[in-house]
Order: C-alpha cells, then structure tokens, then sequence
C-alpha cells in the first residue's frame, strides 16, 4: 500500500509512502488519496489531517512521469481537460475536492512539481530544515497544472512566484519561511511532533467554528472587504445557536477545558 492512512483520536495521518520513488504519485496512489480525503471528509469524529511523505528526502516530487506520459496520449486535450473540470485533481485536494476541514502538509524533504502544488492545497506548511520547494514543470515541456500557476502566487509576492514557475528553480526552507511559503521550520526529527502538536491544538477547539472560519477565510479571500464582512457573518451567525459555543461559555466560567462535540 502506497498511501497509509493512520488515525489517532481525531487526527488523521495520511502518509505517501513510496520513498524509492521519492513519494511520486502513481495512479493508484492519485486514486486512494481521492478516496481518503473523501473518507475524512464525510467522517465528523475527524478534525484534523497531516499529509506528509515517507522518509526524510522527499515529501512528494509530484506525479509519476513513467506513467504520465501514456496518460496525455490516450486522451485528446479537449478530453482531458473536460475530464479536469469535474474530477478531483493531482492528489485529491488541488482541485474539485474541498475536504472542509483543515489539512496540515509537514514536508520532510524535497516538495516539487505536483508536490508543491499538493502542499499549497494544505492549509498549513510546515517543513523541515532540509526541505526544499519548486515547479520543475517548464523544463519537462509543461505547466505546474495541479493549482501551482493559481495558488504560488496567491501565497508568496507575485514577482518570486513568477521567478519559480517560470525558471523551475527551486528554494530551500528559510526561504520558503521566509516568504511565508511555509509557517515554521523545524529539525527534521522534530516535524511529526510539531505537526501532530499543531493539529492537536486545531483540534481541541469547536470543531463547527473551526470549519466555518476556514471557509469564511477562503471565501473571502479574493472580495472586497464589504463583502468578506457579509460572508463572515453567513457563518458566524449560525455557530451562535450551536451546543458548542453553550458549552464554551460553561468551561469559561467553570474554569475548565471545553468538550465540544461538534453540535
């Protein structure tokens, strides 16, 4: 099996495991990795995903260019791109499949081509020391198509980004923080525990407000303000009403941690 997928409490890990490909996604793993963010998805006792590789040298250098090759030539491009519009893209999450919760990329080496673009699909980054970030794509005759020429330049300035996708060059990770490409940058041993602490943390709070803040965020992110502040109070007003936020406000003055259950 390619993909695992490790669940502890409310924390879901899904690990790429094919290390003597550098974690490349070949058809099946594109294929379970769909079922698996569908399966997180639909599951309410989950919280929160980390997405991260095997090994400690590459979190996941994109698609299998053994097998990409045979794909582009049994398709005509109006075919594959008709076929790109409706179905999940490279890896799930980079395009037509929103796993509504949040997903926690914890890259433990080179994250390049479908990689990367898996990665921005994340809502958070974190890296380890040795990792490195790119979109090779031009020098192999193509285009980062998973989200990269979309979601790079929405995440670092537009002139770095421009520079990335069109040289093919990569960075490595205090750039990438530097940037704000990635949120930290930790010791390579230290990046299962950094992440699955983070995720924790996620956790814990409500997961409904959790959900609707992140979809709040991502709705509002390319509207003016005035309507970003009508969006946000679509999904605040609702929580009011919530057994969760009754019980926040019972743990505030109970002086004790909350138990949301996410009604």
């Amino acid at each position: 099996m390619s993909i695992r997928a490790e669940r502890s409490a409310d924390i879901l890990t899904v690990t790429m495991d094919r290390p003597q490909a550098r974690n490349a996604l070949n058809q099946a793993m594109r294929q379970t990795l769909v079922q698996t963010w569908i399966a997180f998805r639909d599951d309410p006792s989950l919280r929160v995903a980390i997405l991260t590789g095997a090994g400690d040298a590459s979190f996941c250098a994109g698609a299998d260019l053994k097998e990409i090759g045979g794909w582009y030539r049994s398709m005509t491009p109006i075919e594959r791109r008709e076929r790109g519009e409706r179905e999940p893209g490279l890896g799930g999450i980079t395009r037509n499949l929103d796993t509504g919760k949040p997903v926690i990329a914890a890259i433990n080496g080179h994250c390049l081509a479908g990689g990367l673009e898996l990665a921005l699909a994340c809502d958070v980054r974190i890296a380890a020391e040795h990792a490195t970030f790119g979109l090779p794509e031009v020098r192999r005759g193509l285009i980062p198509g998973a989200g990269g020429t979309q979601r790079l330049p929405r995440a670092i300035p537009l002139g770095i980004a421009a520079e990335m996708i069109m040289t093919g060059e990569p960075i490595e990770a205090r750039r990438a923080l530097a940037l704000g490409l990635v949120s930290r940058v930790v010791p390579r041993e230290a990046l299962v525990t950094e992440a699955l602490a983070l995720a924790r943390r996620i956790a814990a709070n409500a997961p409904l407000a959790v959900q609707a803040a992140r979809a709040a965020m991502y709705r509002g992110l390319h509207v003016c303000l005035e309507e970003g502040l009508r969006i946000e109070q679509f999904y605040a007003e609702p929580l009011r009403q919530t057994e969760d936020v009754q019980e926040g406000l019972r743990a505030f003055a109970e002086k004790r941690a909350p138990r949301f259950q996410g009604r």
